[in-house]
């Protein structure tokens, strides 16, 4: 991918830079000939500072940070910090604290970039703004949204807030929402799928027949950067995914096979899932995730964007495994 661009638009500020996605996204962008603004929380040593990168530290993004110095000269922003779905919620107003975070801290940021003249906001958002599953028909863009949760809620928020300020200031928005993303590094679900497969443990996988829409890591970068770039990406929603889709029987397979293990898999009545799911809410999120589907359709950002993911599935999870197996040595 080659960068169109002049001097005036070349600097990008990231937040979330030291998030799983966003040390991905800045290397991407070092690569392309960027210049990069990393905001974070607290930048723990400045002398990590690589060329053409500088950190900034800002604080609680909920404390009304100064985002000035950060946007000065900034052409675009990528806003990937956010409060993250929670499985154990202890918040008492769970959707209070997702607003704070999701919504309140990222219109200060919004404004703070119309008021410094930035051009284009692009905001990661989440396939949970569409819903938690899919019945024979996969998500697009067009469909009538079903946030279900006060993760998806907050995000949802956001999104309309953002693109009302895109109206009447005439900042470009972009609002990306990713499916799951996997990668060299990943954490969380995929991480944990992975230790149990190279244990050995068996898993009740056999005869899963749902339908799941993944998305390579280095797949959500290559898109994301488009979106800098893109004129026709301004103002619009795009879900991202790799444009294929797997079972989760076919995914333990697909990951033992890099591990050049045999996977271990038994069947096991989704009715046993269903009925812990009634009495535990982190059990019926486990139960959707691993049993049930969720399909999304890319050809929006394919047609208007020219868009092609660059890596496969395969390729996408032979490298994560590569790497897992690699850290885990």
């Amino acid at each position: 991918m080659t960068a169109h661009r002049d001097s005036d638009n070349n600097r990008i500020l990231v937040t979330g830079a030291n998030g799983f996605v966003g040390r991905g996204l800045v290397s991407a962008l070092l690569n392309e000939g960027y210049f990069v603004h990393c905001a974070q929380r607290k930048v723990q040593n400045k002398k990590e500072n690589r060329p053409n990168c500088e950190y900034f530290s800002i604080g609680d993004f909920t404390e009304k940070p100064k985002w000035d110095e950060a946007l000065t000269g900034v052409d675009s922003v990528v806003h990937l910090a956010a409060r993250v779905h929670v499985m154990q919620e202890t918040a008492n107003d769970p959707l209070a604290e997702f607003r704070k975070v999701n919504v309140g801290a990222t219109l200060e940021l919004a404004n703070a970039a119309v008021r410094k003249g930035v051009r284009r906001f692009i905001y990661m958002s989440t396939i949970k703004v569409n819903g938690e599953q899919t019945e024979g028909r996969a998500f697009s863009e067009e469909d009538q949204l079903n946030p279900v949760d006060p993760y998806a809620r907050s995000k949802l928020e956001a999104e309309q807030r953002l693109m009302a300020l895109g109206r009447e200031s005439g900042m470009e928005i972009v609002v990306i929402r990713p499916v799951l993303v996997y990668g060299p590094g990943v954490k969380g679900n995929v991480f944990r799928l992975l230790q149990l497969i190279r244990k050995g443990m068996p898993l009740p996988f056999k005869g899963v027949n749902n339908q799941r829409s993944l998305l390579g890591l280095d797949n959500l970068l290559n898109l994301i950067v488009l979106c800098i770039r893109h004129p026709e990406a301004a103002n619009q929603v795009f879900l991202a995914a790799d444009g294929v889709d797997i079972s989760t029987e076919k995914l333990v397979t697909l990951c033992a096979n890099n591990m050049q293990l045999k996977p271990r898999l038994f069947r096991a009545p989704r009715s046993i899932c269903r009925m812990l799911a009634t009495v535990s809410s982190r059990v019926r999120n486990l139960e959707q995730r691993l049993y049930g589907s969720l399909q999304v359709e890319i050809s929006k950002a394919c047609k208007r964007l020219d868009w092609q993911p660059p890596k496969t599935l395969e390729q996408g999870i032979k490298e994560t495994v590569d790497d897992f197996l690699a850290s885990d040595a």
